[in-house]
């Protein structure tokens, strides 16, 4: 399997490649439409006055000789006479395939524009190509005679040296370019593979990493990020040790005390009443346990959403009457008054879960208020349907209040574990009006009681 590092370099290197043979494509592009046609002109200069030389010369060299000298200057030469009949000087051409027709047009006195009329392939700069059909024709007079003379440099003896430098360049600059691309990747790499050793040890459980924060790119972002999901890793990590904790303390506390008074019962060290104490006190705990459990099991089907909202249109004032109905031993019994103002209002919501925000709400504000004490219970619609829980208990410090919604967050704290039930009631509240896309908010003051606003989404 290739790394990351392997894929960056190898990436880095065919980009390297693909941009040299487009270059030279490129490259051959604009010989082809810029310099072709000038390169042709000083070659014709070049051709033209080598003839003139020739001809005006007073020495009456042989043109043998006299193109020799010429060759010698790195120039490809050959020469055609009137009988088709062609001698070469200098290197030699690597074809001299030309068609008759465009010998005898020089022989004529015209002259061979070769290089313009020269067709290379894409990758063969015609510039380099030394074919006879890539030279310049002219016509010479030898003897009295026409002959026709083609000329092109030789651009191996010209430029032979610049070519070997051009592709030691090039040869250089790949290589170095795929060492730094090496070197370079390695860099880019590093904090990913950090990142990668970050995500196996927040794997083992170990959340305390240290990246590179202070870069200012998209590596640094992701650091960043990474570093916040480490940190909220942990407070789910240690919510969960947490509330773990809380569970088993929440079921062995009654289980204790269920034990307890069972043996006392059952070794008949105890008198027929206080049996009874001990058998209602075990009824109590029996109690707590079921509410717990019931608590957690819709918690955990809330948390995986698997209980789907079944919503309904039903009367939300005839549902809160008969909770209250429902619930009347428990505040008959501490003589609490209720007061009651709920209008006939329509809400299209799952009946099932809004009744149990409704009861956690009402049995939080019986166990907390005290005897002779008063519970308020209104709604109303404005833009939301409004519900209000208030009661005249005994209250909540104002530093608990962010928090009264955490699971058993308050079971050991404000209240004493007598009245603290399972803990989990208002996290049940809070999740099913979570699902109902509405809000609950709560304000409250010591001795002088509590008061619970729910909104919902008011649909007609």
């Amino acid at each position: 399997m290739k790394t990351l590092y392997v894929r960056i370099v190898l990436t880095f290197a065919l980009i390297a490649l693909i941009s040299g043979v487009i270059a030279f494509l490129f490259s051959n592009l604009y010989y082809q439409i810029k310099l072709k046609d000038y390169n042709e002109e000083k070659i014709l200069e070049v051709a033209q006055e080598i003839s003139f030389l020739y001809e005006h010369s007073d020495d009456n060299m042989p043109v043998d000789e006299y193109l020799n000298r010429i060759a010698n200057m790195n120039f490809q030469l050959y020469l055609v006479n009137q009988d088709m009949e062609g001698f070469r000087f200098g290197d030699e051409f690597r074809s001299y395939a030309l068609d008759g027709a465009i010998i005898q047009s020089v022989l004529n006195g015209e002259t061979y524009h070769g290089i313009s009329e020269f067709q290379s392939s894409l990758f063969v700069t015609g510039f380099f190509k030394d074919d006879i059909k890539n030279s310049i024709g002219i016509p010479i007079k030898v003897d009295g005679k026409i002959q026709a003379l083609f000329v092109r440099p030789n651009v191996e003896k010209q430029f032979g040296e610049m070519r070997i430098v051009f592709s030691i360049l090039l040869g250089l600059t790949f290589l170095i370019s795929l060492a730094l691309i090496a070197i370079f990747a390695g860099f880019l790499v590093r904090p990913i593979k950090k990142l990668t050793k970050a995500t196996k040890r927040i794997a083992g459980g170990h959340y305390d990493i240290q990246l590179d924060r202070n870069r200012r790119d998209e590596i640094g972002d992701l650091a960043r990020d990474f570093e916040r999901m480490a940190i909220s890793l942990k407070k789910l990590d240690d919510m969960r040790q947490e509330f773990v904790s809380n569970v088993s303390h929440e079921i062995q506390s009654p289980l204790t005390s269920i034990r307890g008074f069972t043996k006392a019962i059952r070794t008949k060290s105890v008198s027929a009443e206080q049996a009874d104490q001990y058998l209602e006190i075990i009824e109590k705990e029996s109690g707590r346990l079921s509410s717990l459990s019931k608590q957690l099991l819709m918690l955990s089907s809330l948390d995986k959403e698997a209980k789907v909202l079944h919503k309904e249109s039903f009367r939300l004032d005839e549902q809160i009457r008969e909770i209250v109905l429902l619930t009347e031993w428990e505040w008959n019994t501490k003589n609490l008054k209720l007061e009651l103002d709920l209008p006939e209002i329509v809400v299209k919501a799952d009946r099932q879960l809004l009744q149990q925000v409704w009861t956690n709400l009402l049995i939080n504000s019986i166990k907390f208020t005290a005897e002779a004490g008063t519970i308020f219970i209104s709604a109303a619609i404005d833009d939301q349907i409004l519900v209000t829980f208030r009661d005249t208990g005994t209250g909540i410090p104002e530093e608990e209040l962010p928090y009264i919604f955490d699971r058993f967050y308050m079971a050991d704290k404000s209240r004493n574990r007598a009245q603290a039930g399972s803990g989990l009631g208002l996290s049940v509240v809070k999740k099913i009006i979570d699902l109902h896309e509405g809000e609950i908010e709560v304000t409250s003051k010591l001795e002088e009681g509590t008061e619970f606003i729910t909104r919902l989404p008011w649909r007609e």
